[in-house]
């Protein structure tokens, strides 16, 4: 037998020893059979899915070039679906498995527009502006949706459960929220684009990806990441290309 096999069956049976077992190399708690056999489930199908997502960024000449495509592309790929002219879709449970038609008041509607208008002397200005419409928004839905406890981050224990979100839940939430703005003329320095995903494993990073607008008289893009953020939190916003090179444990 192969040696490094064979210290990694020792390892494995070292750690379930303590109670634990490794799915895809993550060390995780031990649980009861059924649910353990749940949680594998979950994990394996959220790994998929990203890393679907990301093999399809990178055969287009690497992540950065995902930020050229449109928004629609990224509803069709996980089967999400884009706001209309009143409703939106939410998506939550880990990659859109569940989701979830909220309908804004026009008293929402205009709480929105009158939160976004804060923005409109700069692109800097309407940033922020935008993160705490952003984190409105999250406040707003979270009754319809449940995720009023959404768990911030990396959560794999929560993978399918109604009203958490993981990145691809994110990522589509804000950006619903931003079209939603957007094609009511509530942006004035900024567009949206497609969401973007960073991160492979190999590079030691997690898979993740974010939102993104673009400023309209630069064309830089920008970040308007939800996911570390618990629901109702400011979301982190930064240029995608300081994003793309931050390198945290996960994500």
């Amino acid at each position: 037998m192969d040696g490094g096999v064979a210290r990694s069956r020792q390892a494995e049976g070292e750690w379930r020893d303590h109670g634990l077992f490794v799915v895809n190399g993550l060390v995780m708690k031990t649980v009861p059979e059924y649910r353990r056999q749940s949680q594998e489930r979950r994990i394996r199908r959220v790994l998929k899915q990203l890393a679907l997502i990301l093999a399809a960024g990178l055969a287009v000449s690497g992540c950065m070039q995902q930020q050229k495509g449109q928004p629609a592309m990224w509803y069709a790929a996980n089967q999400a679906v884009p706001p209309t002219a009143t409703k939106i879709v939410v998506c939550h449970g880990f990659g859109c498995v569940q989701r979830t038609s909220v309908t804004l008041s026009k008293r929402n509607i205009r709480t929105f527009k009158a939160m976004l208008a804060r923005g409109r002397s700069s692109p800097a200005a309407e940033r922020k502006a935008i993160g705490e419409a952003i984190a409105w928004m999250e406040k707003t839905v979270a009754p319809s949706v449940g995720s009023d406890d959404d768990v911030p981050g990396l959560d794999l224990r929560n993978a399918g459960v109604a009203g958490q979100m993981d990145c691809i839940d994110e990522s589509t939430n804000t950006t619903s929220y931003l079209l939603f703005a957007e094609e009511r003329g509530f942006l004035k320095h900024h567009t949206v684009a497609r969401p973007v995903a960073r991160g492979f494993f190999l590079d030691g990073r997690y898979p993740h990806a974010t939102a993104v607008v673009r400023e309209t008289e630069t064309g830089k893009a920008f970040a308007v990441d939800s996911w570390p953020q618990a629901n109702g939190e400011r979301p982190e916003i930064m240029s995608l290309e300081d994003w793309f090179n931050t390198h945290p444990l996960f994500g």
